[in-house]
């Protein structure tokens, strides 16, 4: 049995991860496992969204942890990867001068892609397909730290997509552009009059960050009440408070208020109350694009 090693880096705003999976391919389907996962919170967009560049601190520790990255790919004999950076580096004025540094530092390649790319290759995951009923409708929505993505499917066909500048850390340093948060939500009203009734699919760390709070079990959905609540909950409670009452990591006890926000605008607006979570990222989506381009 052929086993393929593949490897994905996606370098958001908010944090940045590594995936490593050993791929088998049998005769019925090739099965993806995790050899290995590594996120760092270094939260570009912190930078970006205020300054509008990457300051020389986290550029340093962004450089150190792609270096990182690049010996554990080494000792983990990777065939072929794919580095994704997002919304940070797109706006960051100096996200170029950064990749070229990246690449003469620690020898790997990074792609500075657009929302839409983002959206079209954690598609590729499979996790939300098999989630498709090809007689039903679906917004599938990814939160990220910079942006928002949004496609929505009719009979397991991408009918239309959008990009917005409402990421969690880009709402935390209150970077969102005037106008843009009705952009959006005129954009939703247009889609629901166009193709209701609808079924959401969320993506992103605070997604799933809310459906294991809520104490979910594996394809089990959220439903708009209880999220809700834990909105109000969360937001009426202190930093300090969130970390020690629900058990968040530092790096997620401040953006999971902003992803809540978004997720239940998109939900009220859109008239939706299950909201499935398939559990997939961009690093999931990199994997089956590199495969999928290798066996084609």
């Amino acid at each position: 049995m052929e086993t393929s090693v593949i490897a994905a880096i996606d370098i958001g705003s908010n944090a940045i991860r590594l995936l490593i999976n050993n791929i088998e391919n049998t005769k019925s389907a090739p099965d993806f496992k995790k050899a290995a996962f590594l996120r760092v919170p270094i939260r570009l967009g912190e930078d970006v969204f205020t300054l509008g560049r990457i300051s020389e601190e986290k550029k340093t520790r962004l450089i150190d942890a792609m270096q990182g990255f690049s010996h554990i790919m080494k000792a983990y004999s990777v065939e072929s990867y794919k580095a994704c950076a997002t919304s940070a580096m797109r706006d960051a004025a100096n996200g170029k001068e950064i990749t070229d540094l990246i690449r003469k530092e620690s020898d790997l390649d990074i792609e500075i892609i657009s929302g839409q790319e983002e959206a079209d290759i954690i598609y590729e995951a499979g996790g939300l397909g098999s989630l498709m009923d090809k007689n039903r409708n679906y917004l599938y929505v990814d939160v990220g730290g910079g942006s928002t993505e949004l496609v929505v499917y009719s009979k397991e066909q991408k009918m239309t997509s959008n990009s917005f500048q409402m990421g969690t850390v880009r709402m935390l340093v209150n970077a969102v552009e005037a106008g843009e948060q009705d952009r959006f939500k005129s954009w939703l009203k247009t889609v629901y009059k166009k193709y209701a009734p609808l079924n959401i699919i969320a993506s992103g760390g605070n997604i799933n960050k809310i459906h294991k709070i809520l104490g979910k079990r594996e394809k089990e959905y959220i439903n708009y009440p209880e999220m809700k609540v834990l909105y109000d909950t969360l937001h009426s409670q202190s930093y300090e408070e969130r970390i020690q009452n629900f058990k968040l990591n530092t790096y997620r006890a401040d953006v999971i208020i902003p992803a809540l926000k978004i997720f239940l605008t998109v939900a009220k607006t859109c008239k939706v109350n299950e909201i499935y979570v398939p559990k997939v990222g961009l690093v999931d989506g990199i994997i089956h694009h590199l495969y999928a381009d290798k066996h084609k």
